[in-house]
C-alpha cells in the first residue's frame, strides 16, 4: 500500500477533521502571515492535503497547491494538482515562496534530498521556503520513525519520520537553501498530535549567488 493510496482512503475524514485546524494554531497562522509578507509572487503549498493552508494563504497572496493524493486535492477550494514533491510539476524559478507543513516526514533521507532540490529548483532567486516537521513525541525520538496501519477505521501504511532539525538544516543547505530562521515549539494536545515541532525558514540563493 502506498502513501498516495493511504491518504486517498482517509481524504474525506481528514478534510472534515483537520480542514479547520489553523483556527486553533495562532503560531502557525503567524508564520504563514510572515511567509505571505515575504512573497512577491505566487506561493506553492507542497503536500497541501485538502488545501486548508493554501486556502488561508489565498486571502493574502496568489497560491497553488500540490499533493500526492488526488482524493485530497478533490477537497481543496483553491487551485491544486496531484504531484510528487520529489518531481514537482512546476517550472523552474516559477514561485516566490513555498510552504511544506508536515509532508517531508513521509520521505526517507534520499527522498528528502530530492524534494529539497526540487524546492530550490522551483523557487525564484531569493525566494523563501517554510518547512515544518515533527521532532519527537513520548515514544519516538528524532531520527526514529513509527508506522501507522489503521487510521479512522481504514487500513493504511504510513511511516511518520521524526526529524533532527540540524540534519535537515544541512540537507537544505546542500540543496542550495540557507536556513534564515528556526522555531521550535511544544505541542498543544488540544488541537494536534502531542509532538515537539520545528519550523525552518530557508532562502534560495539570490541571482548573484550569495543569498543576500
Amino acid at each position: 500500500m502506498t502513501v498516495r493510496h493511504s491518504y486517498d482512503v482517509v481524504a474525506a475524514r481528514y478534510a472534515a477533521e483537520l480542514g479547520d485546524e489553523l483556527a486553533g494554531k495562532p503560531l502557525d497562522r503567524a508564520l504563514l502571515d510572515a511567509l505571505a509578507e515575504l512573497a512577491d509572487g505566487p506561493v506553492l503549498d507542497v503536500g497541501c492535503g485538502p488545501g486548508h493552508v493554501a486556502g488561508y494563504l489565498a486571502g493574502r497572496v496568489p497560491v497553488v497547491g500540490v499533493d500526492l493524493s488526488p482524493q485530497m486535492c478533490a477537497h481543496a477550494s483553491v487551485p491544486v494538482c496531484a504531484g510528487d514533491m520529489t518531481a514537482l510539476p512546476f517550472r523552474s524559478h516559477s514561485v516566490s515562496a513555498l510552504v511544506c507543513l508536515y509532508a517531508v516526514i513521509h520521505l526517507d533521507a534520499a527522498e528528502r534530498t530530492a524534494a529539497y532540490a526540487e524546492f530550490a529548483r522551483v523557487l525564484r532567486p531569493g525566494g523563501h521556503a517554510l518547512i515544518a516537521f515533527h521532532v519527537r513525541d513520548a515514544e519516538t525520538q528524532a531520527g526514529e520513525e513509527k508506522t501507522l496501519t489503521q487510521w479512522w477505521g481504514n487500513e493504511v501504511e504510513l511511516t511518520f519520520r521524526f526529524l533532527d532539525p540540524d540534519a535537515e538544516t544541512r540537507a537544505l543547505a546542500e540543496a542550495g537553501l540557507t536556513v534564515t530562521a528556526r522555531l521550535d515549539r511544544a505541542p498543544d494536545p488540544r488541537v494536534e498530535h502531542p509532538s515537539d515541532r520545528c519550523y525552518l525558514l530557508a532562502r534560495a540563493a539570490s541571482a548573484s549567488g550569495n543569498g543576500s
